[in-house]
């Protein structure tokens, strides 16, 4: 007579349950976007690694910021791209209180207080041996 979809109870029985076999929903308040920054203004360099992806400025990325936030995007991870002279075998910049990355996430902050910043603590951006660590007699 009707065509009602069988909702067997034993799917409503806890909310772990419930939420496992709920319909998926994807929205852009679940996105984090990623940001590659860089030291400057009116910079914007693509990565030749990531065709169409671009390493931003201050001023860059806080366009880009307002671009995201205005289609639901509100979560960003930053990763720096720090110029190799500033690099050290102990990645010594990144703790530095007024390296660019710091002063880019303060900035974002202050023109977007609702998003959330993510981080990168890898010391590769900042190390001159590229590795995510530090590198001490060869290990």
């Amino acid at each position: 007579m009707y065509d009602i979809p069988q909702r067997p109870r034993r799917n409503r029985q806890s909310a772990a349950v419930r939420d496992l076999i709920r319909e998926t929903h994807l929205t852009p308040g679940h996105l984090i976007m990623p940001l590659f920054v860089l030291d400057g203004q009116g910079r914007r360099e693509e990565i030749s690694a990531m065709p169409g992806v671009f390493r931003l400025s201050e001023d860059e990325v806080l366009k880009e910021v307002g671009a995201c936030v205005q289609v639901g995007v509100r979560s960003f991870v930053l990763f720096p791209a720090v110029d190799e002279e500033l690099k050290t075998p102990d990645g010594s910049y990144g703790a530095h209180p007024s390296n660019f990355y710091l002063r880019i996430a303060r900035s974002i902050k202050a023109a977007f207080p609702e998003v959330m910043l993510m981080s990168d603590v890898a010391l590769d951006p900042y190390s001159s041996d590229g590795h995510d660590g530090l590198v001490v007699n060869g290990e």
